[in-house]
């Protein structure tokens, strides 16, 4: 599951596609209409779907002749398990030096 979130954190480490995310992660949308509302072509946005796709973040589905995209669940479930891991981790560090400190007193 982390090399599927790694993927996804790739992905997302570029700005314009964290910004068509957030756009599909807020409702569905096709490729035009994100292309209008970015200052990206059409083929551009079209790219970093495919990359958002390729990592599992986003989903698409055929309406007529256009594609429909939204975010995936398990893609962001992915993300948010090795984000919790992370935090867990932390506060389980953050104890121990905190015990360490007042074993020392």
């Amino acid at each position: 599951m982390f090399a599927y979130a790694a993927e996804g954190f790739a992905a997302l480490g570029d700005p314009t596609r964290r910004e068509i995310f957030a756009r599909v992660a807020e409702r569905p949308r096709a490729v035009g209409e994100l292309a209008s509302e970015l200052p990206v072509s059409r083929p551009a946005v079209s790219q970093h779907l495919k990359v958002l796709k390729d990592a599992g973040l986003v989903v698409d589905r055929a309406v007529g002749n256009r594609r429909i995209y939204q975010a995936d669940p398990a893609g962001l479930a992915a993300l948010r398990a090795q984000l919790d891991t992370f935090w867990n981790q932390a506060l389980a560090t953050f104890e121990e030096v905190v015990e360490h400190d007042n074993e020392e007193e």
